[in-house]
């Protein structure tokens, strides 16, 4: 289903944003015109969440996706330390307490389908978060006036509560719902269908699960037996579409503002020399770069080959010469009504592909696994095929993809992760979970410490964004007894 946000429904976030969020963490005059909480509907208030969960995802990646090299600012720089303060925003004004009260009223209608559905997108949202700053505000931080100064939960009490609220959401939607109650299309994603939320849970669950796995505290066949019950092809995938009245963030950001001379970026060598062949040799006649990478970048002459930014080159590329990639006008992500992407089936193939060659003994240097990770593996690559629109064929044929099960190595799992999940905050935490490692992450090397944006902690990966300076300024004791440096591992990555 192709799900567009629409000028009412943008409208409606106003009204139920101010209302939430305002009433809560402001003082300020009412209009004459806003709703009051109980004249809005859950259906009125779902929208703008959803809208606002999708906007904190894109909002997380533009600080990670400079990290992990998808791409790098105008010209090659590389970024520093980051306060990631626009999903802080998203997530503290308007999303938890939007969801606190579509959670009462869910509540109290007996509406257990979208309350369950609140849990998913709370889940989500608290998930992104820790991921991003270890400890975060939760159990008392939607309290408003009545605790101006909420404690921080541990990353470790955060994850415990992500699986409690998934264990429920899983719990409510096996379950009959009689209330009358439905989303419909105030459901930007799935159109209130519950079937699909369910299978989004599962899957959502198995990637934290899967996050925990180096940890120690789960194990692979943990994250085999609830991916089981996730995802079960590109119908599933949790994508919000934009349309030209409503146009994609990517696209004002990238495509109208370097049409306009303002800031952009470009496109980072790392994602390029994982799909032109240069990392990973092509060994047939037919296959000469990635059918995706035109649909994210483009270069400044089509006759010459792709050659991506070096992270803090300055405008280099990996064999010294000139690069000339940048944002693909017109892309899959930057287009006017591009979507959005937060999960899919293609990751939950990959997915299910690690976690099959971890539980058969693999390492970040073992050489093949079992036929259940490499059908994962190929499944997933021919479903982002799908998912981008794109003949995978020869690419499924050419014999550096199909390695067969003797010849599957985690970095072929990893890169084709890396590569499908473009522009996906999730990437950060792959890097993290495997230490930035050039075995999984082929040819992948620290910005350079000639960056003018990253010299404090030059020759050290950044593993977690800092506290918002506004939040040091309301709540500085809970703040300081929580900070890290920008390059302290959060809690899963010890």
């Amino acid at each position: 289903m192709k799900n567009i946000i629409t000028k009412i429904v943008l409208l409606v976030a106003f009204t139920a944003l101010f209302v939430a969020c305002s009433e809560e963490y402001f003082e300020v005059n009412t209009p004459s015109n806003t709703a009051t909480l109980e004249e809005l509907r859950m259906q009125d208030l779902i929208a703008p969440v959803i809208h606002s969960t999708m906007e904190a995802q894109r909002s997380a990646e533009l600080s990670f996706g400079n990290y992990v090299q998808n791409f790098v600012s105008t010209g090659g720089g590389a970024a520093g330390q980051t306060m990631a303060s626009g999903l802080w925003e998203q997530v503290y004004l308007y999303i938890l307490p939007n969801l606190k009260v579509i959670k009462e009223k869910a509540i109290e209608s007996n509406a257990i389908h979208i309350g369950a559905i609140t849990d998913i997108l709370t889940a989500i949202n608290i998930g992104i978060a820790t991921d991003t700053w270890d400890n975060i505000p939760y159990s008392d931080a939607t309290d408003g006036p009545n605790n101006s100064f909420p404690i921080f939960d541990t990353q470790e009490e955060i994850y415990t509560q992500i699986f409690i609220l998934l264990d429920g959401a899983i719990s409510a939607l096996e379950t009959t719902d009689n209330s009358g109650f439905a989303l419909g299309s105030s459901d930007l994603i799935y159109g209130g269908n519950s079937d699909k939320w369910l299978r989004t849970a599962y899957t959502i669950k198995a990637r934290y699960q899967l996050h925990l796995v180096n940890k120690g505290t789960m194990s692979a066949n943990d994250v085999i037996a609830t991916i089981s019950n996730g995802y079960t092809s590109t119908d599933d995938d949790f994508l919000m579409f934009y349309d030209d009245k409503n146009i994609n963030p990517w696209y004002s950001v990238e495509v109208l503002a370097r049409s306009t001379g303002n800031f952009s970026n470009d496109i980072a060598s790392q994602l390029v020399s994982s799909m032109n062949g240069t990392y990973y040799p092509f060994q047939g006649s037919t296959v000469v770069i990635d059918p995706r990478l035109p649909l994210f970048a483009e270069r400044s002459n089509e006759d010459v080959e792709y050659k991506g930014f070096v992270s803090g080159g300055l405008g280099v590329s990996p064999d010294g010469s000139d690069a000339n990639t940048s944002f693909k006008t017109d892309g899959y992500y930057t287009s006017v009504d591009s979507p959005l992407m937060l999960i899919s089936y293609a990751e939950a193939m990959f997915i299910k592909a690690e976690a099959e060659f971890l539980a058969n003994g693999g390492t970040t240097t073992s050489v093949g696994s079992n036929l259940r990770a490499y059908t994962a593996y190929m499944e997933g690559i021919q479903a982002s095929m799908d998912m981008y629109g794109v003949d995978a064929l020869d690419y499924l044929l050419d014999a550096s993809i199909a390695v067969e099960e003797t010849g599957l190595m985690l970095n072929h799992i990893l890169k084709e992760k890396y590569i499908h999940n473009f522009l996906n905050p999730e990437t950060f935490v792959d890097f993290r979970r495997y230490d930035f490692s050039e075995n999984v992450f082929k040819g992948l090397q620290i910005r350079l410490e000639d960056s003018a944006d990253s010299n404090e902690y030059s020759g050290e990966w950044f593993r977690r964004a800092e506290y918002p300076t506004v939040e040091v300024s309301r709540n500085e004791a809970n703040v300081l007894a929580n900070q890290k440096t920008p390059i302290t591992p959060v809690w899963w990555d010890n």
